[in-house]
């Protein structure tokens, strides 16, 4: 199975920095960004951001209004019989012109008018 799922849009909310510790006595830092697909039917995607590292590079070289390529893992847990999934963000880079132009192909509507 391949975990590399990337997706491009434009960062519009990042979220406060959360900050605890575990019951290790390890201190932890996670925060979360959403962003915004392009196309004819936009989406809205939001992705978490865990350990001080990725956080502060989070916060440091990315801010709202910022068109973006998303790295990241999909996890999905089961806790009482529902299933609740986490985007994980591992790589965000600033999205270059040349894939724009492959994004808004990849979105074009069918020649049959259905969006699917």
């Amino acid at each position: 199975m391949s975990n590399n799922l990337v997706l491009q849009g434009t960062i519009t909310s990042i979220s406060d920095v959360q900050q605890g510790e575990s019951k290790a006595g390890k201190a932890w830092k996670k925060t979360g960004f959403a962003v915004e697909t392009k196309g004819d039917y936009p989406k809205t995607v939001y992705f978490t951001v865990f350990g001080e590292e990725k956080v502060d590079n989070l916060l440091k070289f990315n801010k709202v209004g910022q068109f973006v390529d998303v790295s990241f893992n999909a996890e999905s847990r089961e806790y009482n019989g529902k299933f609740y999934t986490d985007l994980q963000a591992w790589k965000i880079f600033t999205a270059t012109n040349d894939n724009v132009e492959k994004v808004d192909e990849f979105h074009k509507v069918p020649d049959d008018g259905m969006p699917f």
